[in-house]
């Protein structure tokens, strides 16, 4: 960290003035309410009016992100860890599982071998896991009607490590001067054809109809966090129908969404959507020293400009966003009957500041340099321009995210957005890993208990960063005694995260 700069850690505000006074000192709007509020009354527990799902009503405000835990087997199959991991999504008391983990759609596209593949292999072992959830959530809250589960679809793109844990296998949209060093792209061959994009096309379309037949109630073709769906927005400089204008960028998922309508499959539509993004960002080498690393400053982009390698991102300072196609993306999901937006930022392999604000950084990270709130803040204002300037808004339920540096103050703040409009949803991501229940003890008890809350320690990522498994290795127990959790340990006083 900057020496004038000192986090002040949310445990350290006592109440929710305490917590007022600060977000007012740093000059951002975060509105919370003074109590939370528990029963029908509580804004975390409404059902969600505006839009059905696959023939449902999503039965309260809570939705849980797709949350993988690097820990399937290496035919892209299930393990007890992952069995565990569904179980828990089921007991958390969300009415909306948006996206469950994300999933391969073949296994060369894979982010890890040990990645979850949605391919005719694994069909039973997807059905398993459907019904893992669903009992789990019967059992604890009696219903399964109200409750809506989608399978995120996806190809890691320019991050594929489908055979190693350390050995990258990039395919990509377009060579980008930046991300190519860091991420082994060497070569034009590495980047996907527009023959090669058709067939991958298929293999979404073919993810899909397994997606419906083990009984999932949607799909999110994502389109966020610097994955291949997500480059391919920023892929102004590709030429081909598949990059340049607009229309051409977006070809992927209106072509994805087409096929899978013509193939009579009548699951419904999500998309989690990267709204903004930044040049990516490094540890600051005069910052940086020997078990520490550097507060997190933008790489040099002085030679890249006009920045035209990104989406949601000003191309004349890539340092500031542009929400202007962002706008265009929303209103093109709705006409493409997209149901549910769940909103997300930047990448957390080049911007995971903006992605996940933190108070530790994972180890291929950087430290704060600045109050984490205010890109925290940065998400929630995006997404209340999204819900007021967006004319289809109304027909999408629009997920709120990037919300888990709250802590304690997320039940407050969550209440506030809902009420007033901000998000039609809360979703919760690493929160989730050490406390799944937490919205749901706050709209039924009143209360939440501290001694699960995540601190966003970042252990669930530097973990699979070193080829360990994610998971909450401080907070749940039986991460905490798994062998990996001494290997954790060491990594991170080695690389100072």
């Amino acid at each position: 960290m900057t020496e004038s700069f000192k986090l002040t850690r949310i445990p350290s505000l006592k109440t929710v003035e305490d917590f007022r006074k600060h977000c007012a000192a740093l000059g951002i709007e975060l509105s919370c309410e003074d109590a939370i509020e528990a029963g029908a009354g509580s804004p975390l527990a409404q059902q969600v009016a505006n839009v059905t799902i696959n023939g449902k009503r999503i039965g309260n405000r809570v939705a849980i992100h797709p949350m993988e835990g690097w820990d399937g087997t290496t035919t892209g199959g299930l393990s007890e860890e992952m069995r565990r991991r569904w179980q828990r999504f089921g007991e958390s008391g969300a009415k909306l599982i948006c996206g469950a983990e994300a999933m391969a759609v073949r296994p060369d596209g894979r982010a890890n071998p040990n990645q979850l593949i949605i391919i005719e292999q694994n069909k039973a072992g997807l059905a398993e896991l459907m019904g893992i959830l669903k009992k789990a959530h019967q059992e604890r809250y009696g219903t399964t009607d109200d409750l809506v589960i989608g399978f995120q679809l996806t190809h890691s793109g320019r991050f594929c490590k489908p055979n190693g844990k350390t050995t990258y296998e990039p395919r990509v949209a377009f060579r980008h001067p930046i991300l190519d060093p860091k991420f082994k792209v060497t070569s034009d061959s590495q980047v996907f054809t527009d023959a090669e994009i058709e067939q991958l096309i298929q293999d979404y379309i073919k993810a899909a109809k397994i997606a419906w037949d083990v009984g999932a109630d949607f799909v999110d073709i994502k389109h966020c966090h610097g994955y291949l769906l997500h480059e391919f927005l920023g892929a102004h400089t590709r030429p081909g129908k598949f990059g340049g204008s607009f229309e051409n960028r977006t070809r992927i998922i209106r072509d994805v969404i087409a096929g899978i309508r013509a193939s009579g499959n009548k699951i419904d539509f999500g998309v989690r959507l990267s709204c903004f993004d930044k040049v990516p960002h490094r540890p600051d080498p005069a910052l940086s020293v020997p078990g520490k690393l550097g507060p997190g400053i933008p790489e040099d982009f002085s030679k890249c400009l006009p920045y035209r390698y990104g989406f949601g991102v000003n191309q004349n300072d890539p340092t500031q966003i542009d929400l202007t196609e962002t706008f265009q993306f929303v209103e093109l999901c709705a006409q493409l009957g997209v149901k549910i937006l769940n909103t997300t930022a930047g990448s957390p392999y080049y911007t995971p500041h903006l992605q996940r604000p933190a108070a530790y950084p994972p180890s291929d990270g950087y430290q704060p340099a600045y109050d984490p709130l205010i890109d925290l803040e940065r998400q929630v204002q995006v997404v209340r321009k999204l819900k007021a300037q967006s004319s289809k808004a109304k027909e999408m339920v629009i997920v709120g995210s990037g919300l888990s540096y709250l802590q304690e103050f997320l039940p407050h703040v969550s209440q506030y957005l809902l009420r007033n409009g901000w998000a039609d949803m809360i979703g919760i991501g690493r929160a989730v890993l050490s406390y799944p229940n937490m919205l749901a003890d706050a709209a039924t008890k009143g209360e939440i208990e501290k001694r699960f809350i995540c601190r966003t320690f970042s252990d669930c990522t530097t973990a699979p960063r070193n080829g360990l498994i994610s998971g909450c290795y401080p907070l749940d127990k039986y991460y905490t005694a798994k062998p990996e959790a001494a290997q954790l340990k060491e990594i991170k006083k080695r690389v100072g995260a």
